[in-house]
């Protein structure tokens, strides 16, 4: 099948072949005649499937017909849990809406200045994508007008439910027109998703995307045993100086971890930055925008980047720490293997880590090979049945894979391996605290990021 399949408008058509497309995924394929026939659905989309342009593209060709209802306020409004993949969404529609007339998109996000926003607000709107939190400030404050919304898109809508949103998205929802047109995209269809989507949604159109276990067969998973902190970073040092490695996001369990990380792994002479939730909006996009043109190797994050980081340089995740999610495991490693192409996921355990590697192998239909570094072996030794491929004490990888190679410059010389259950120091500090979902930010400076306001030509 081909876009031109689609009945998308000519001018829509236009922007997805500037943009390189030639076919669609399979959730697109299947969401797009469904939403031009107007019909809601709920989807079961895994990360890096093409879902914002699922809903994106019916979006566009729905705004390509002019409103009967005269009003500045928006026809399509899309929500996410997270500045970065609002940004990104915001993107998507600037660029597959490049040769529409006058369509304009507005980003409504937590640690913008609110005298922006009101200022955005206040002209005209086509498309608003925003973080629900934001958005129900500006609702109490009457400063949006719903009349003419048509579309409502709750983007990870999973996310939105752990993070704690759904109370402020069904506000939301109230407060929009009864006759809207409503799309949930969610990683799972579980109960609590389908409670939501019979608040929400009108008889909708059921679409079910790819398995965890199919969507990672483009991953190569492997999985260190580690001893101690001094282990971790002796192995991560190595595995960032193989040439192999393109880009690499690797993934801390707190913020003060990922801010440590990152100027530790710096003063070793990697291209390394951190982001994370209490990172001001200015700093987060000149992180993200270096990261997408190749001037900076390695991102070290929180799961705040687990999710709405599509760059198709990443080449491998490396998990600091395991994730305490298994759910969060998959949207991590989602980060490589993008558009087609393969990924490496490398994670550190520790003796402790048994019944989260269970988790995590259960929720993917997947076991986790144990790999070894020569000369970097742990003393751990992993009881039978506790996580990766062998159930015992890890293999040596094999001569095939490049990254596994005996580079004992890269060692360091401290060899000291400690015992790590024995061990009542934490990697970087006592105190730590489960990070997920938080996206908490402070400033906004507009001379310094991309426009969070959009106008296609």
């Amino acid at each position: 099948m081909s876009f031109e399949n689609l009945n998308l408008h000519p001018l829509i058509l236009k922007a997805i072949i500037d943009s390189g497309y030639t076919a669609p995924t399979p959730v697109q394929a299947q969401a797009i005649p469904e939403l031009i026939a107007g019909h809601d659905i709920m989807a079961s989309a895994q990360t890096g499937t093409g879902k914002t342009a699922a809903f994106m593209l019916p979006a566009l060709h729905r705004l390509a017909t002019p409103s009967q209802v005269h009003s500045r306020g928006p026809r399509v409004l899309v929500l996410t849990p997270t500045r970065e993949l609002a940004l990104q969404v915001s993107e998507a529609a600037a660029k597959y809406g490049k040769h529409l007339s006058r369509v304009k998109v507005v980003s409504i996000l937590g640690g913008m200045p609110y005298p922006l926003q009101n200022k955005l607000l206040s002209q005209p709107v086509d498309i608003l994508v925003a973080t629900p939190g934001r958005l129900i400030d500006h609702i109490q404050r009457g400063r949006i007008d719903f009349s003419r919304l048509e579309m409502l898109v709750l983007d990870e809508a999973d996310r939105m439910l752990d993070m704690g949103f759904i109370d402020d998205v069904e506000r939301i929802a109230s407060a929009t027109p009864a006759a809207r047109q409503t799309l949930l995209f969610s990683a799972t269809l579980d109960s609590a998703i389908d409670k939501i989507a019979t608040r929400l949604l009108k008889s909708p159109k059921r679409i079910r995307i790819a398995t965890q276990q199919a969507r990672l067969d483009n991953i190569e998973q492997r999985l260190h045993y580690v001893d101690d902190i001094s282990h971790k970073n002796r192995l991560l040092d190595h595995l960032l100086r193989d040439m192999a490695l393109k880009q690499a996001i690797v993934f801390t369990a707190t913020k003060r971890d990922a801010d440590t990380l990152a100027d530790n792994l710096s003063a070793q002479g990697h291209e390394a930055a951190a982001l994370h939730g209490d990172m001001n909006q200015r700093d987060r996009t000149r992180t993200l925008t270096k990261l997408r043109h190749g001037d900076l190797r390695v991102l070290v994050a929180t799961d705040v980047a687990a999710r709405g980081i599509d760059v198709v340089g990443i080449t491998h995740v490396i998990n600091f720490d395991l994730p305490k999610f298994a759910e969060d495991y998959v949207h991590r490693i989602g980060r490589t293997g993008r558009a087609g192409a393969s990924g490496i996921a490398v994670s550190f355990a520790s003796g402790k880590d048994g019944i989260n590697l269970k988790r995590i192998e259960r929720f993917t239909g997947q076991r986790i090979a144990s790999h070894v570094v020569p000369g970097l072996e742990p003393r751990f030794k992993p009881r039978p049945g506790v996580g990766g491929m062998s159930g015992g004490a890890p293999s040596v990888a094999h001569k095939r894979s490049r990254t596994w190679s005996n580079d004992s410059s890269a060692r360091g010389a401290d060899s000291a391996h400690g015992n790590w259950d024995n061990s009542r120091s934490r990697p970087f500090g006592d105190n730590r605290q489960n990070t997920r979902g938080n996206v908490a930010g402070n400033t906004f400076r507009n001379s310094s990021v991309p426009s969070p306001y959009f106008r296609s030509k």
